[in-house]
């Protein structure tokens, strides 16, 4: 009986180990793999504490998108610097906050990568508004003094960008740099 528990056992690790994604599986640079762990030590106190990232500046850029979640834009911050982010995205179920993923953003692709295996998303030109509300427009003078559905003043305009994820704090089977993660899909409606 006691083998035939074992060899159950077996089984079960063998089948959940095939149903991994993929992605689980991804060869992650050793370079990446340093600059995650320091991507994180310097983004702990985000992790679970938005305000914490209010008070250093952050501030919402966009609503939840789905499978990717809600962004925060410190506009201080330039440049590459894993332990520096200018945007934090975060996902919230009922008022709990939850850092999924860093971010960065280019006004066009970087002729070198800033991390070995960065891969690219996108992002159209827009007028955010300071609730976090934005609306695709073509051009600054395309945007209103104040979002026309929900009142909040206008804050920026951006041209077309090129987007960098860097997901540190929530798992993604599409890859630590990939542009939506399928595992936010309870996040979406919250």
């Amino acid at each position: 009986m006691r083998t035939l528990t074992y060899l159950a056992a077996a089984l079960m690790l063998i089948v959940a180990a095939s149903l991994l994604p993929a992605a689980a599986a991804q060869t992650v640079p050793a370079k990446v793999v340093a600059e995650i762990a320091r991507a994180r030590l310097a983004t702990t106190k985000y992790a679970m504490d938005l305000e914490s990232a209010k008070a250093d500046g952050y501030a919402i850029i966009t609503p939840m998108i789905p499978n990717m979640g809600y962004h925060f834009l410190n506009s201080k911050i330039q440049g590459f610097d894993v332990t520096k982010p200018p945007i934090l995205v975060y996902v919230r179920k009922s008022d709990a906050w939850q850092l999924a993923a860093i971010e960065w953003v280019y006004p066009k692709r970087p002729a070198s990568p800033p991390l070995p295996g960065a891969q690219y998303g996108s992002f159209g030109a827009a007028c955010h508004y300071v609730d976090g509300s934005f609306v695709e427009a073509a051009a600054e003078d395309k945007c209103g003094k104040a979002n026309a559905k929900t009142g909040a003043a206008f804050n920026f305009w951006h041209p077309p960008l090129v987007t960098l994820h860097l997901w540190i704090w929530y798992p993604n089977p599409s890859g630590i740099f990939g542009e939506f993660n399928p595992l936010l899909t309870p996040f979406n409606n919250d």
